[in-house]
């Protein structure tokens, strides 16, 4: 493995978890098609170094570029070729849009494979999103639950955050959406399917990608939903930051891993230490600094969260009976194919 960096310590914990369980399993060509880009100083809430995005962003990685995104690439997944999709960090409950867009078009432009998204907030007009589309050669949009106009994040609909004038554009374009669901129960949620089955219907031409797994970091919203889910077609998920195996094994079952796609949720989700685990039909983040489990009778440093995610789509791979072909597709094909479709229209 590379040497460590200033932006990361690879202790032999990660090299153990590296060359005995995930070499042999990730490709060697990878398209992350869920990836972050952003300065620190593009959150412009006046109290941001003691919001709830300073531990997060600031204190790992107040600098996120292309470069930083291949550095930490080239510690935690060496000898990998890696392009990406970036969009940049939804600063809550302040935002520099226009200088976020702009940071997300210039570090897409150092790789010719790699594409960007623009984040949005409701408030924009249809012309709004046409101008930095047209200006900055973004292929989507990242829409956010914390820009909800009902001001409520947790139980907000789909276009309380994602307006539908918003959604015409995305059509009439025929690009992404990187949504994120809201609500407590995620895809689960009644309303959350009722409003998919609909919106996917009335937009057909854009190409929804669920995030998390349909933020689904266990499988119970999976399965619950999984009828309504195979009924539609133009939609997409991504893998990012869930580390429970079942959950992805159940995406795999339901809507076929040819939909389902890589993504890091770098930076900084993929390289903090940590993992997302499950309980109940909760799940949250633990970390070497947010829990008090007694660990003497183990080794009980955490690694990085890819590695938890990527040990559960191994084993998630190897349960299902994936073959290489289909882990190939899975890191780097049906993304790198996504991003070509949309480009080329």
């Amino acid at each position: 493995m590379a040497k460590n960096s200033p932006l990361v310590e690879i202790t032999d914990l990660d090299r153990h978890i590296w060359n005995e369980e995930l070499d042999e399993f990730v490709p060697r060509d990878v398209f992350d098609i869920h990836t972050h880009v952003y300065l620190w100083e593009f959150n412009t809430d006046p109290d941001r170094d003691s919001g709830p995005c300073a531990a997060f962003a600031r204190d790992l990685f107040p600098k996120a570029d292309f470069e930083a995104l291949q550095t930490v690439d080239g510690l935690l997944m060496p000898g990998r070729r890696v392009s990406r999709l970036s969009f940049p960090f939804p600063f809550w409950p302040y935002c520099d849009f226009e200088a976020s867009n702009h940071w997300a078009s210039e570090q897409a432009q150092a790789d010719p494979e790699s594409a960007g998204l623009m984040v949005v907030h409701p408030s924009m007009t249809a012309e709004d999103v046409e101008a930095e589309l047209d200006r900055h050669g973004l292929l989507g949009f990242k829409p956010y639950r914390f820009y909800s106009v009902t001001g409520d994040a947790v139980q907000c609909r789909i276009t309380d955050f994602l307006p539908q004038h918003q959604l015409a554009v995305a059509n009439r374009r025929g690009l992404i959406v990187m949504l994120h669901m809201a609500r407590r129960e995620g895809i689960a949620d009644d309303r959350n399917l009722e409003d998919l089955a609909r919106l996917t219907a009335e937009y057909p031409d854009i190409k929804w990608i669920l995030a998390h797994c349909a933020r689904s970091y266990s499988c119970w919203a999976l399965e619950r939903a999984a009828g309504r889910l195979r009924q539609i077609s133009n939609l997409w998920y991504d893998t990012s930051s869930v580390c429970e195996s079942d959950a992805i094994e159940a995406l795999f079952e339901i809507v076929g891993p040819e939909r389902v796609m890589y993504g890091s949720d770098d930076l900084p989700v993929g390289a903090g230490r940590g993992k997302y685990i499950t309980f109940g039909r909760a799940w949250g983040y633990i970390s070497p600094t947010n829990h008090n489990i007694s660990l003497e009778h183990c080794d009980g440093r955490m690694t990085f969260v890819r590695y938890e995610q990527l040990r559960a789509m191994r084993c998630a791979a190897r349960r299902v009976g994936l073959g290489r072909e289909q882990i190939e597709d899975l890191f780097c094909n049906t993304a790198r194919n996504l991003v070509r479709s949309v480009r080329g229209s």
